[in-house]
Formats: structure tokens, C-alpha cells, sequence
């Protein structure tokens, strides 16, 4: 039970003299359990406390050895003491630093120059058809001058009579230099205009073309010999230093965090004052530890007032103060905090849903992609992603999250009987895969399964599942779909049961709790689901019954009128109900209510229905799989090797196309199960996520 509700919390408030105050906040840090409710300021009689008197120049320190961290990477993934960090800090480490970041400004002065002089060959080159000096190309006193790309010479010497033109060809460009007298330059401007004149930039410098252009190749040469020095200087110093630079950036960020905590905290002139959460769980540990430094530690559990997180039009002004929320300590379960923390953490008491979708997550994905191929794609991707984490818990976490929904493929791959979207087991004709049947009990001639069972309310399951194929093929096609709607109805089920409990406990966040409350806010959608279940399966089977049977047993048909008249009378129930709710704890209009109740309980139907995606999208990856299969492998033929591999190659890239496709759909679609049908029948995302005061050590050891 404890894996589906957060941790018990409770607030602390600790005072003391201020001259222990930084051994509180040492104490706290080192504990790393309380997560602080910074002082605001309302009080009079109290005052934020002050940074200590190291904090500029920490802060400082931080920001240089942030600034150098960036530049080079450390692929130490190992654990070392703070002593010899210590020391590196208060040795050579920032001088170090230094001529790091000066040799990155002096690389960043190169490129920029290196692009100057780009720029200014490739103006050079374009003027020099021209046979003139650069300083001749402008910079006359009585004389404008035009240097640029036209499309009609002919147009430009017409517009050059009153001046001197020069011209010559740069590549299919035609260059010109057009020279006229001052008073003749706006004439002369607009007949260029007419002969598609576009200027070019002339650079500033003296003497022909071909001296700057060897100039120029002579200082990008030198320019380019300092580059390579500098790289080999911050590539030495990476290999030397990046370890020690990252852990140091650590540690200063640790004490900049000690150094600015007092201004979370109330103080007067004499004592402090710091509140905030702690686990329950942690409140010995936590009151022994800093009753040597404080006089007074009080820890109250929290307890949740029914309707107390209220809000709306029956709150009556009432608030509570919610806690932020910790979840339980977990092994297996853990990377699936990934998906609630995607939405958003519980409200405090109510369900985490982090271990249901431990179970159901895998399960929706793997009947989506299913194939035995992709699942061990996946979960080798997985195995890479561990290998690389080291110490980086979300790396951790997104590695172990590919190989649950790995393991979910590949388990039902080898349900599905299928493989790189072959059929292991073909109904028509054979394929590489075939070799796999050695791993699946013998089937029989003429059969295709070597398991089946016929369940209540038409549900037939088989091993092998053939999904990809009609029943009238021996498939379970049909089956699929059937099976994939009532899934949707039994995890619907399970959210509405889920939020009864939490509304029953902890109310619905407009002020109202308790049993009749949690009745008819969730009960009524459970009736409406369970009627419109039983009916629309009694409506869809009885004429499929009676067509099928030349004499149908009349005992079932009237089991199958039954199941429709009560089913029909607990929707009608149910639409009461939802019309009662939304009056009575929405606030919903009474003639508003009477119109939008049926509207809102015909919204179940699309809920449910949308977990037929679960057999759709697999269905389509299966195909684009196959369709490559078809055109591609079924045609590799030794006979013409390069055919033979350029076919290869198309197909492997059809292959890996159809697995990143099917990687990226089936999440998308399973989330949404998860997040929109199932998670809006229960869940409230408005909690605060736990971040205890202090550090986690990720190179460095906490001291």
C-alpha cells in the first residue's frame, strides 16, 4: 500500500541564537531533508537574513569555473574526496583557469578575424578582372565611383559615356568599375539600376589586388598555426585539468549555496527562525541532529483536512497548506517517476500512479510495437544509455525505462509470433523468420495455434496471436480489437475506483468529501461504464447470436434482453447522478445541468474507444515493416551482388525506420492512455515537487 501513496510529511520550525545559524544551515545541507518555505518578508518583527561575506566572491568564482566547464567535458564518472579538490581550489586551479579562458577569448578573436579575411579575399577576387589598384577603385574627391556585377555591359558603357569604365569577368559575372564626375553620379546611378548593377564592398587597404591577396593568405596561414597551438594548449589542459575543473565547480556551488541560505530564513536581531517540510519518516534523525545547534525544534505531522486544498464555489474562503511531495523510496518502479513527473506530481494524500504504470505502461507499448526484433533493438539502446549515464540520474532512469518497454516488445514479439515484421509462423508461404519456430511448442497440421481459449463475453485469446491476420486466415485480428476495447473499460475502471478513495478520504477540491460525495462524483461514472458496457454488449450480440444459430437457445437470448434492460437502467441512473453532481458540487446551473449531463455521459464512449489505438498503431508499423520486407528482402538475389546490397541497405534502412517510428508512436499513444483516459478519472496534479536543502554528491564526496 505504501508504493501507491507518497511519503508521510510534516512541518518543521527550528529557532535559535544567530551565532548558530550557519551551523544550522550546515547541519541541513549535510542532512539534505528539509525543503525549505522561504521567509517572505510579512512579518515586522522579523527580517530576511543576509548572505555571508564570501558570497560575491563565490559567486564570482562560480560563474568563471561555470564559463570554463563549458568548454571542455570530463568523462569521469567516479566519486573522489573534497580534500585534493580543496587544495586544487586554493593552489594554481583559477589561474589555470585563466589562461583557459583567455586562450578561448584569443580562438574567438582568430575565427572572427579568419572570417574578416573571407570576406575581404572573396570582395578582392570579384574586383580583380578590373587590373587597378584597390585605392584607385574609390575614395576620389570630384569623382563617384560604381564597382559592382551587371547583367547588360552594353546598358553599363551607355551609362559610363559621360565617365571611364572598366570591366572584366569573374566567372560568369561581369564586373565593372564605372568613374563619373560628382554631378553626374545620379544619372549615372540610375542607368546602372537599368543595366542590373549590385555593388560590391571594396575593402580599405592599398596597392594591387594580388599583393593584398598574398598578404592575406600569409596571415591566415599564421592565423591558422596560432589556432592550432591554442587547440592543442585547450586540448592538453582538458586531459589535465577537465576532472579536477568539474569537481571544483561542485564544491563552489555547494558553498554559494551554504553562503546565500540565510536569506531563506527569519531572523531578528538576536535569533532565527527556519521552516519547512521533512519526511516523517526522517523526523528523529533530523530533530536529534539539530538539537545541538537550536533551541527550539518543533515537527508537527501533516494531516489533511477533508476539502481542505479546496477551491471554487464551496470552499467558503478555506485553504490548506498542501506539503510538496516525496515519492516512496523505489527500485524497479523508479524510471516510471518519468511519466508522473511529466504530468505532475500527486496533491499530497491522494494516489501515485508511478507503480500502476510500471505495469500497464510496458504492456500498452509492447502490444503496440510487439516485434522480437525491435525489442532487442530497444533494449540494446537501453544498455548503451546505462553505460553512458554514469552518475546522471535521469540518464539512469531514461536507460531502465527503454528496457521495460524493450522487454514489453520483445515479450509480446514473441506472443505475436513476429519478427522484423515477419510472420514466424506464415499462413501462406515461408520467410527468414520461420527459424524461429524452434522456439515455440509444435503446432499442429492444419491449426495455428498451439493454445486457445474462449472467454466469457466473446473474448477468445490464442498463443501464437496472430494479429495481423483475419480469423477467416486463421488471424486474431478481430480478437484484438475486442480484446484492446475491454482493456479500456477495465483501466477506465480502475481510475474511477482510484479517484472514489481519493475523494472519499480527501474530497474533490471544491470543499466536499466523504462516501456520498465520492458516490456520486465518481460512483456514477463507474455505474454509467458498467450499464454501458453490459448494454452495448447484450445490443451488438444478440442479433450476431441469432443470425449465427439457426435455433438459438432462448435461454441466452433472454440473458442477453436482461443484461440490456439493466444495463439500460444503470445508464439512465448513472445520467441522473451526473446531472445531481454537477448541480450540487459544481455548481453547475439546474436547467444547464439537465441538458449537459447526457452530453458529459456520452463522453465515455470515446474514452474507452480510444484504447482500440493500442491494436491500430501496431497494425500500421507491422505494415510498413512488411511492405519493405516485400519489395526489398524478398528480392536480394546472390546472382547480382551489387543489386543484392544496394537492396540490403534499403531494407535495413526501412527497418530501422519502422523501429524509430514505432519507438516514437507507441510512447506518444501510450502516454496519452495513461495521461488523458485513465489519469483524468483520478488525478490531481497539482503537487510541488520535494527538493530537500543541501547536496547530492556527483563527483565530489558530501563532507
Amino acid at each position: 500500500m505504501s508504493q501507491i501513496l507518497t511519503r508521510q510529511m510534516g512541518r518543521l520550525v527550528a529557532a535559535g541564537t544567530l551565532d548558530q545559524m550557519d551551523a544550522t544551515i550546515e547541519t541541513l545541507a549535510r542532512l539534505r531533508a528539509l525543503h525549505f518555505v522561504d521567509y517572505d518578508g510579512s512579518d515586522d518583527d522579523l527580517a530576511l537574513g543576509a548572505p555571508s561575506d564570501a558570497a560575491d566572491a563565490l559567486s564570482r568564482d562560480v560563474n568563471k569555473l561555470r564559463a570554463a566547464a563549458s568548454l571542455v567535458d570530463s568523462n569521469s564518472n567516479s566519486s573522489t574526496s573534497a580534500a585534493p579538490i580543496r587544495e586544487a581550489l586554493s593552489a594554481d586551479l583559477h589561474s589555470q583557469v585563466d589562461s583557459l579562458l583567455s586562450d578561448n577569448d584569443r580562438l574567438a578573436e582568430i575565427s572572427a578575424a579568419l572570417e574578416s579575411l573571407s570576406d575581404e579575399e572573396l570582395s578582392l577576387q570579384m574586383v580583380a578582372p578590373l587590373n587597378a589598384d584597390v585605392d584607385l577603385l574609390g575614395g576620389f574627391e570630384s569623382l563617384t565611383a560604381y564597382v559592382g556585377t551587371v547583367r547588360d555591359l552594353s546598358a553599363a558603357k551607355q551609362a559610363a559615356s559621360n565617365g571611364l569604365i572598366l570591366s572584366g569577368n569573374n566567372g560568369k559575372k561581369t564586373i565593372v568599375g564605372v568613374f563619373v564626375r560628382n554631378e553626374d553620379a545620379k544619372e549615372t546611378q540610375s542607368a546602372l539600376e537599368e543595366a542590373g548593377f549590385a555593388a560590391i564592398s571594396i575593402p580599405e587597404c592599398d596597392g594591387s589586388v594580388a599583393s593584398r591577396l598574398n598578404k592575406i593568405a600569409s596571415e591566415r596561414k599564421s592565423l591558422m598555426q596560432e589556432s592550432e597551438t591554442l587547440n592543442a594548449n585547450v586540448e592538453s589542459w582538458s586531459e589535465s585539468n577537465a576532472d579536477v575543473l568539474h569537481s571544483g565547480l561542485e564544491l563552489l556551488e555547494r558553498d554559494q549555496e551554504l553562503a546565500t541560505a540565510p536569506v531563506r530564513v527569519a531572523v531578528t536581531d538576536h535569533a532565527f527562525i527556519i521552516d519547512g517540510w521533512i519526511e516523517m519518516a526522517r523526523a528523529d534523525e533530523v530533530s536529534s541532529a539539530l538539537s545541538e545547534h537550536c533551541t527550539v525544534v518543533d515537527i508537527e505531522p501533516f494531516k489533511i483536512q477533508p476539502g481542505g486544498g479546496a477551491h471554487g464555489h464551496n470552499d467558503h474562503g478555506h485553504h490548506q497548506e498542501m506539503p510538496p511531495i516525496a515519492f516512496q523510496e523505489r527500485s524497479a518502479s523508479k524510471p516510471m517517476e518519468l511519466l508522473t513527473d511529466a504530468v505532475g506530481r500527486p496533491a499530497y494524500g491522494r494516489i501515485d500512479p508511478t507503480v500502476f504504470m510500471f505495469i500497464t505502461y510496458p504492456i500498452f507499448f509492447g502490444m503496440m510495437l510487439g516485434d522480437m526484433a525491435y525489442g532487442m533493438v530497444t533494449m540494446l539502446f537501453g544498455v548503451m544509455l546505462l553505460r553512458k549515464a554514469g552518475t546522471n540520474d535521469m540518464l539512469n532512469l531514461g536507460g531502465k525505462f527503454l528496457l521495460y518497454i524493450g522487454l514489453g516488445t520483445f515479450v509480446f514479439g514473441y506472443i505475436y509470433a513476429e519478427f522484423a515484421g515477419w510472420e514466424i509462423f506464415p499462413h501462406y508461404d515461408s520467410n527468414p523468420a520461420v527459424a524461429l519456430q524452434m522456439f515455440y511448442p509444435e503446432i499442429a497440421e492444419g491449426t495455428y495455434h498451439a493454445w486457445h481459449a474462449s472467454l466469457p463475453f466473446g473474448l477468445e485469446l490464442a498463443f501464437p496471436f496472430h494479429r495481423v491476420s483475419m480469423v477467416e486466415a486463421g488471424g486474431n485480428l478481430e480478437h484484438l480489437i475486442l480484446l484492446t476495447i475491454y482493456l479500456g473499460v477495465a483501466h477506465v475502471f480502475i481510475g474511477l475506483v482510484l479517484g472514489f478513495r481519493d475523494i472519499w478520504l480527501h474530497g474533490n477540491g471544491h470543499g466536499d468529501e466523504g462516501f456520498v460525495c465520492a458516490l456520486f462524483e465518481k460512483g456514477s461514472w463507474m455505474i454509467l461504464l458498467f450499464g454501458g458496457f453490459l448494454a452495448a454488449y447484450a445490443f451488438l450480440s444478440k442479433p450476431a447470436y441469432e443470425e449465427r444459430w439457426v435455433n438459438p437457445d432462448p435461454a441466452y437470448l433472454d440473458l442477453l434482453s436482461t443484461m440490456m434492460t439493466v444495463g439500460g437502467v444503470m445508464i439512465v441512473v448513472a445520467v441522473i447522478m451526473i446531472m445531481w453532481m454537477l448541480w450540487r458540487y459544481h455548481g453547475v446551473p439546474f436547467p444547464i445541468n439537465i441538458g449537459l449531463g447526457p452530453i458529459e455521459a456520452v463522453g465515455m464512449m470515446p474514452t474507452v474507444i480510444s484504447y482500440v489505438r493500442l491494436f491500430a498503431v501496431g497494425v500500421v508499423g507491422v505494415k510498413i515493416a512488411e511492405t519493405g520486407n516485400t519489395m526489398l528482402f524478398d528480392k536480394i538475389s546472390m546472382d547480382e551482388p551489387i543489386m543484392a546490397a544496394i537492396l540490403v541497405v534499403g531494407w535495413l534502412a526501412v527497418q530501422f525506420f519502422a523501429w524509430g517510428l514505432g519507438v516514437f508512436s507507441p510512447n506518444i499513444h501510450a502516454a496519452r492512455l495513461h495521461f488523458v483516459e485513465w489519469m483524468r478519472q483520478f488525478y490531481d496534479a497539482s503537487g510541488e515537487a520535494f527538493k530537500p536543502f543541501g547536496f547530492k554528491a556527483r563527483r565530489v564526496e558530501v563532507e
